[in-house]
């Protein structure tokens, strides 16, 4: 039997990109319970591929007691666009099928939510400085109406 393919999710970071992985369902029941790999092979093996402009690098294997876990891949360029693939084997099964690419562009160094901030700044700024200009219009104080002299009228 075929291992995979494993469910796989990406997230930016600053310079880098975190990787969850969920393993492949297996197929195997005990007294009615689906087992699951860690189950059957108690330890597997994991190897990602991440692509960019660069081209594709296999990442050193790793090995996994977990459902569910996540790596995170560093070092990378920001503002630039990364795709991974994951492949689950075990050291008795060296069948697989790869997880679809899955792609993320690795956040800048500079903080995140930094422009949404400076826009919600200036539309504040821009509410106060309206609301005082208001306040003096209508205190008199600007664009008064001055009444026409008595020979106009």
């Amino acid at each position: 039997a075929r291992l995979g393919p494993p469910e796989v999710n990406i997230t930016s970071c600053p310079n880098c990109i975190n990787v969850t992985i969920k393993l492949p369902p297996s197929h195997f029941r005990d007294r009615g319970k689906l087992l699951s790999l860690i189950d059957i092979y108690e330890e597997l093996d994991y190897d990602i591929t991440l692509k960019s402009l660069d081209g594709e690098h296999k990442r050193p294997r790793q090995k996994t007691t977990e459902e569910v876990f996540s790596t995170v891949i560093e070092e990378l360029y920001p503002n630039r666009n990364y795709c991974v693939s994951v492949v689950v084997t075990a050291s008795l099964n060296r069948h697989y099928i790869s997880s679809p690419w899955k792609c993320v562009t690795a956040a800048s160094e500079a903080r995140q939510g930094y422009h949404e901030v400076a826009v919600a700044v200036a539309v504040c700024v821009s509410l106060i400085i309206a609301a005082v200009l208001k306040c003096m219009h209508t205190a008199g104080f600007i664009l008064q109406k001055k009444s026409l002299p008595q020979t106009l009228v």
